[in-house]
């Protein structure tokens, strides 16, 4: 996308960002994502760490989804 074309035009050129690039992935796991990362952490047979912080918490989401298949 160039410069001059308006963003609006591709709504999804962004929507998808590396969770390391996220001005606010230092901060604590939301709750929806505990939740759930707890629920993966089950079904994976892996141990739940409710100390991550939003960006991890997405990447070891996207890992156990991987594990469980969920998520595809």
């Amino acid at each position: 996308m160039s410069e001059t074309e308006n963003p609006k035009t591709h709504p999804t050129s962004n929507a998808e960002k590396d969770p390391s690039d996220w001005t606010t992935g230092d901060e604590t796991m939301t709750g929806a994502q505990a939740s759930y990362l707890k629920t993966l952490s089950e079904e994976a047979g892996e141990e739940f760490d409710d100390s991550l912080t939003k960006a991890d918490a997405s990447k070891r989401i996207d890992e156990l989804q991987g594990k469980t298949g969920r998520g595809k």
